[in-house]
């Protein structure tokens, strides 16, 4: 990994709980690390969310997609965005759009952001046309119905066998067991 640049301005956080991570935020990524001279993809716990993989899982499999890119990193954080943000010395954030709900959505993170630090900008990303539909918990509900051929259309090739695993597991805990007083 390069140096972190000098400039803070030159150093964006692309933040999310990637869950799993997408090809529509693969190419938020590959876009946005051509804008900065840094890109750290930062995954967030979120304790709203429930999960489908660990935030270490998540962490791995981030890292497993963007390993191409000399000038991306990935860490997780627990925090306010925008306190993670300054903690790492950057001084934007970097996001993605795929609706019309997601600006009206992000247009508000944006002002509570510039609230709590004025010092930090968010710069948005339009989803490509191709994966303005797709989202995590898209992806969980083609892994448990639709399998690899379908889930390939929407996460990175190497990423389908370990979330058919877990959606399998996590579909397995959610049935009943015959034979047992419900």
């Amino acid at each position: 990994m390069e140096d972190a640049p000098k400039d803070p301005y030159r150093k964006a956080v692309f933040t999310g709980t990637f869950d799993p991570i997408t090809l529509g935020h693969l190419d938020v990524i590959r876009r946005g690390r051509l804008l900065f001279e840094h890109l750290v993809v930062g995954i967030g716990v979120n304790p709203n969310k429930q999960s489908l993989f660990s935030v270490q899982e998540r962490v791995e499999m981030a890292r497993l997609v963007t390993g191409e890119f000399p000038n991306v990193s990935v860490e997780a954080f627990e925090a306010l965005t925008v306190q993670y943000v300054s903690s790492i010395g950057a001084r934007v954030i970097l996001r993605g759009l795929r609706t019309l709900s997601d600006m009206e959505y992000e247009f508000g993170m944006t002002l509570t952001n510039h609230r709590l630090d004025p010092t930090i900008d968010t710069v948005f990303l339009m989803a490509d046309a191709e994966y303005s539909h797709v989202s995590s918990s898209l992806i969980k509900q083609v892994a448990r119905y639709g399998g690899p051929e379908s889930l390939k259309r929407f996460v990175p090739e190497e990423l389908v066998a370990p979330i058919l695993a877990k959606a399998a597991a996590a579909g397995d805990e959610g049935r009943s067991v015959p034979g047992i007083a419900e």
